[in-house]
């Protein structure tokens, strides 16, 4: 009988049961790709990772599952792996990595934030679907609480990114499943991302965000680090100097996250640095998968 291993990690956090959660297979050379959605959607996680066998010294295939679809990118998986593969010593921390997901190959660096990847294309950046009056009726909002017409950023993966006012609009937002469906579902994009800038200087910007989806229903997600470099990328397009982002999102669900994101300066031409932390909080294995 086949047998699958994996492990249990919490991203973008150095606490247990915060960030968000993630499950790494390792040696899935030759598992199906059903196989993988089945996998990812008995384990109902937010993203689920299945790691082939390197390729080369510290370059290894990955693809990353929902529990409905495969993904080209995704932030917290892309740390997760990186923060896992260094902990159980199967790379040199001072070498860096290389993961390769279905978006092209994405560099990784280790540092005291933890785990850092580079993008794998500049940012994509266009017209939202969405208009403000649209969006104050998807959140449940006041016209002053949305600021401006959202748009659609992207590095593989378009969120519609949409500003808020303050801290109490963020913790406020009562989505309305029937402008979702006529406005959200139709579009290039099919994530939210829901930011409020609280604090903007030469040193670093402080950002309070929340993200949600629509699966099988309506999914709300503790740290996405794809969306944390959609924002970073947005932002870095209206100001040419250096950017440095700490961002906070989590926080309403219970599991608070920090995404750390550099633009700009050494990061040229549309591309972003996505980094955390993350912490190993289990493990398992999976039978039943052939002979």
């Amino acid at each position: 009988m086949k047998t699958a291993e994996y492990y249990l990690l919490d991203v973008f956090t150095d606490k247990p049961f915060s960030g968000n959660q993630l499950a790494v297979f390792l040696n899935t050379d030759g598992l199906e790709t059903s196989t993988m959605q089945a996998i990812a959607n008995e384990l109902n996680l937010a993203e689920t990772v299945f790691l082939g066998a390197a390729t080369k010294a510290n370059h290894y295939p990955m693809r990353i599952f929902t529990p409905t679809t495969e993904l080209p990118f995704a932030g917290h998986p892309t740390v997760g792996t990186a923060h896992l593969l260094a902990e159980l010593s199967l790379v040199n921390r001072e070498q860096g990595i290389v993961l390769q997901p279905p978006v092209g190959e994405l560099a990784v660096n280790y540092k005291k934030e933890g785990a850092a990847f580079k993008t794998a294309q500049p940012v994509m950046i266009m017209s939202s679907t969405i208009d403000r009056l649209t969006a104050v009726e998807l959140l449940g909002l006041d016209i002053h609480q949305v600021i401006g017409d959202p748009i659609i950023a992207s590095f593989g993966l378009p969120f519609h990114l949409i500003e808020l006012a303050d801290l109490a609009a963020l913790e406020q937002i009562q989505i309305a499943g029937a402008v979702w469906t006529d406005a959200v579902t139709p579009s290039s994009a099919g994530q939210i991302y829901l930011y409020v800038v609280e604090q903007r200087d030469n040193e670093e910007t402080i950002v309070r965000s929340r993200m949600f989806c629509m699966h099988a229903s309506l999914c709300e997600d503790p740290a996405t680090g794809s969306a944390a470099a959609a924002l970073t990328g947005y932002l870095a397009s209206l100001n040419p100097d250096p950017l440095h982002c700490k961002i906070h999102q989590g926080v309403e669900m219970g599991r608070p996250s920090v995404i750390h994101t550099t633009a700009n300066g050494e990061i040229k031409s549309g591309y972003v640095n996505v980094g955390g932390k993350a912490i190993i909080v289990g493990r398992g294995k999976f039978n039943h998968l052939g002979r």
